[in-house]
């Protein structure tokens, strides 16, 4: 009986050693949080309280307050409307953009890091050294170089301007090589090519399963970058029936500030609200493919 007790005792003292020793809530770092989500939702609730609002209630009421009238939908029929649909055309420009180009990025990123993750051969490294060289040079000095090559080839004011460099992703093609350098495990590859499979198929049925996390969060990171590309298909075109919504809506919103001001400040702040949709139901739609740990148990130990 008193051997119980005291086996009770010890037990309820680790449980409460145990529950003393878990964190506790930091009072300056939940402040700093706070102030952080306030920061990154301020400009959000911004854009959709000023989209359901007039051009008159733009100029006459403050920027969290909302307008005397709710015209978020006129609003919606105007942008769309606005110059014989202009705006439908630029977004179906974006999506070709994203679709081809990103779409495109991934997958030479997806082949490519995969390679250089599991084949070895002479001149590994300076592949290496020259992925990590291209992701330090920023995109912006290497835009005037591909614009006067791509003009000297004449493929400027083309979809081809912009869908070719998007092809290229050197932080993809690093992310790849370094997630399948442990999600692919190489006994998994070697029974595959026992068991007579080819490394095409090896790469289609059994990689890309294993990469899939990896995939998902290239493909992101491309849509991103794409859908928010602004300086190279600012040079590269000036014809407006090829223009991204980036800068398309640059334009609009020129003409709204201009000498000669248009009241169209208010399609350029809905325009910007139906821009960041789509990207907000992909984040929605691929954050469940975000999971780690496909390859556990595919090997036996």
């Amino acid at each position: 009986m008193s051997s119980a007790v005291s086996n009770r005792g010890r037990a309820q003292t680790r449980e409460r050693t145990a529950m003393s020793r878990k964190p506790g809530r930091s009072p300056v770092l939940t402040t700093v949080m706070a102030l952080y989500l306030i920061y990154s939702l301020a400009p959000l609730a911004w854009l959709v309280i000023s989209a359901t609002k007039s051009q008159s209630d733009l100029l006459t009421t403050p920027g969290l307050e909302f307008g005397h009238s709710f015209s978020l939908f006129s609003n919606i029929a105007d942008t769309f409307t606005y110059r014989d649909g202009i705006f439908l055309r630029w977004l179906g420009n974006t999506v070709l953009y994203v679709v081809v180009g990103a779409g495109g990025a991934t997958l030479l990123a997806t082949a490519g890091g995969y390679g250089l993750a599991k084949y070895r051969f002479r001149g590994r490294r300076v592949v290496f050294a020259v992925v990590l060289g291209a992701i330090a040079i920023p995109p912006t000095a290497l835009a005037v170089p591909t614009f006067l090559l791509f003009s000297a080839m004449g493929l400027t004011n083309t979809p081809w301007a912009v869908i070719l460099p998007s092809l290229i992703s050197p932080f993809g093609l690093y992310l790849i090589w370094i997630y399948a350098s442990d999600a692919v495990p190489d006994e998994l590859l070697e029974a595959a090519r026992i068991d007579g499979a080819g490394e095409f198929r090896i790469f289609t049925t059994v990689t890309l399963r294993l990469l899939a996390p990896g995939i998902v969060t290239t493909a992101l990171f491309a849509v991103v970058v794409t859908w928010n590309n602004y300086f190279l298909p600012l040079i590269m075109l000036n014809k407006p029936d090829w223009y991204p919504l980036t800068v398309g809506l640059t334009q609009w919103n020129a003409q709204a500030i201009g000498v000669s001001a248009q009241p169209i400040f208010n399609l350029v702040i809905t325009g910007s609200l139906l821009m960041i949709i789509p990207l907000i139901v992909a984040f929605l739609f691929l954050q469940r493919f975000w999971q780690s740990g496909l390859a556990a148990g595919s090997v036996k130990q």
